[in-house]
Formats: C-alpha cells, structure tokens, sequence
C-alpha cells in the first residue's frame, strides 16, 4: 500500500513538472514572455508623444509588460553616450531612435546585440546592419524649418546656402549640436558635401561659421527649440521633417518646412538591442515596433516614412516630394567626431 502511494505521489509530482514545463515551452516557442515578464529599459531619441503612443500599444497587445516598460528619452548622441558608459553594467534593454553613423559606432564598439528578427528579410540591405546589430526603422529627411507666422512661405529659405545669407542675421536658432544626433548629422552633411572625400573640411567649416553668425542661441533640447521658435525668438533652423510635422498638425506650432533645392540629407533612423539588457523584452519590444498596423498608425498619425514598405501610404506620404541629397555616409562616419568637436571649439558662438 504504502508503495502504491509513494508511486502516486510521484507520478502527480512529474505530472505537474511537465505540466510547468509544458506552459514555459508554450511561451518559449511563440516567444510570449510568461507573467513573470522582466522590466524594459529604452533610451529613446523619438519624441516623447510617439513613445508614449507605441508603449500603450505593446502594452496593449503585451499586458504582462504592463508597468514595466520605462522609457528615457534623450538626444541620439546622448543615448550612445549612456549605452557606453553603461557597458560594463547595462542599464537599458532597447536603443530606440539613432542615426545610422550613432548605431554603427555603437555595433562596433561591442555595445549591440546581434541577432535576426522576423522583419529582417523585408527590409533593404542599406538600411540594416549586415551583422544584424541594429535596423532601421524610419527615414528622417532633414529639412529648413521656419516660422510660418514670421516669415511668408514665398519668402523661406529655398536651399541651404540661404540660410548663411546675412539677411538672417540673428534670426537662426539651432537646437546644440554636440548632443543631437540630427543635428550632428546635418552640420556633418554641410561639411561633407563641400569636401565629399573629407579630406578637406575647411569649406564647411567656414560655411558653418557664417550660420553661426546668423544664430541667435542654440537650443538645449527639441522643446527649447519649439518654444523659442514659436516665440519668434528665432524664426529659422533645420531639423528633421517628421518633428516639424508633428509639432505643426499635433501640437499647432506655427511652423512651416523646405525641402531644399539641392536635396535633403535623409538618415535612417533605427533601433538596436543593447548588449547585456533584458533580451528577451527587447526582441519583443522590438518586433512589435515592425507591426504592420502599428507602422501603418505611425505613418498616418506621426509623420513617420517607414524604413520597412507598407501596404497603404497616407495622403501626406503619397504627395511628400522627397529630394534626397547625395550624402556619403561612410565619410561622414569616419570624420564625424572630428567635424563637430572641431565646430564645438572653435566656431560654436564664434561666427
């Protein structure tokens, strides 16, 4: 009798095993985090109403993530800053919004997570990484923004070289450069198209030093730069065509755009799993950023040119005549660093 029990008992114990185990292996093959989902940490460069609406989303579709998603958002440049002064103990999970030039730098200095997620195959070569360390997500055309309360549009800047005309003497406000990945990449792009070898940055460097004579004041962050420019305290910059919309239809910003005669430098704009974070949160988080209802969403209601074709364009999409400037990114990610700590000296409020 007593063997009889013992045998029961022990067969209920492997029973209930497998049983756990069976609800684990569920969850491991559909890639389904169980209830016990492990807290995401994303550095973000994306504004703050696209974070908000895309984490409400995945909650939504991911509620066992429910609280336990946090996002810091912070300029492009800073989050590779963070991501690297955080290596030897990673803090974040997912990089999400940084340029190509930003990502790549972070790829090769052991900070990003390789791995082949299942919207890989659908995207162009030129906008991943070949190692699959990070992908872009959005194209971000960099444009001439100005305040269309102040300045007539038959009276805006037409191409770049109008913006270091004297006329606009003090009426430039451009968000800091050293911290802003966009910014960063259009004052590269102005020295590059000059030196398209980059052997030779002194024209650009002489260009940049007639906009900053031109600049009243550089902006610490994106919404400084809103502020001040709806304030009329500036009335001209250059900045990213997706922001610009979204301050100008969401927030009604009196804000106007250009795309320049000579073309628009256009970045791709991506996402990366951080090295030593919460791996299995990030690929989640990260697939569902490639929802195609959910890019269908982005496109329509924040401005976003997806990097990954969708289905249905919105109108404003399907009428954007986008003139990419030819840009040599490969330059620009070699001489980079140099360029803007080179501008950050010796011409930053020296023009």
């Amino acid at each position: 009798m007593r063997r009889r029990v013992a045998l029961t008992l022990a067969l209920g114990a492997l029973t209930a095993g497998l049983t756990g185990c069976g609800s684990g292996g569920d969850d491991a093959a559909t890639g389904t985090p169980g209830a016990s989902a492990q807290k995401i940490v994303v550095y973000s460069a994306r504004d703050k109403k696209v974070t908000d609406f895309v984490v409400e989303q995945f909650v939504a579709k991911h509620p066992e993530y429910k609280g336990k998603v946090e996002v810091l958002n912070m300029g492009a440049q800073e989050v590779l800053e963070r991501t690297r002064a955080e290596k030897a103990n990673p803090q974040g999970s997912v990089w999400w919004g940084g340029t190509q030039q930003g990502l790549s730098a972070g790829a090769g200095e052991g900070l990003l997570e390789a791995w082949q997620p299942s919207f890989a195959a659908q995207m162009d070569a030129r906008y991943k990484d070949s190692q699959g360390r990070w992908f872009g997500e959005i194209l971000l055309p960099e444009v001439i923004m100005y305040n269309n309360k102040s300045i007539p549009a038959d009276q805006a800047p037409k191409d770049w070289d109008d913006l270091i005309d004297p006329k606009w003497k003090k009426k430039v406000i451009i968000r800091d450069v050293a911290a802003s990945g966009t910014m960063r990449s259009i004052y590269a792009s102005m020295i590059q198209r000059l030196s398209p070898d980059g052997s030779n940055p002194q024209p650009g460097y002489d260009w940049l030093r007639k906009l900053d004579a031109n600049t009243v004041d550089y902006a610490a962050n994106p919404t400084d730069l809103y502020v001040r420019m709806s304030r009329g305290q500036g009335v001209l910059s250059a900045w990213n065509l997706q922001d610009i919309l979204l301050q100008s239809e969401q927030s009604k910003m009196p804000f106007g755009y250009v795309m320049p005669a000579s073309g628009a430098p256009v970045l791709v704009d991506g996402v990366a799993m951080i090295k030593g974070g919460n791996t299995e949160g990030a690929k989640a988080f990260i697939e569902f950023l490639f929802d195609s209802g959910l890019r269908a969403s982005l496109a329509k209601d924040y401005f976003q040119i997806p990097a990954v074709p969708i289905a249905d364009q919105p109108q404003w999409l399907a009428d954007l005549k986008l003139k990419p400037m030819d840009v040599g990114w490969d330059v620009i990610a070699k001489h980079e660093t140099e360029w803007i700590n080179h501008w950050n000296a010796e011409i930053k409020n020296k023009g």
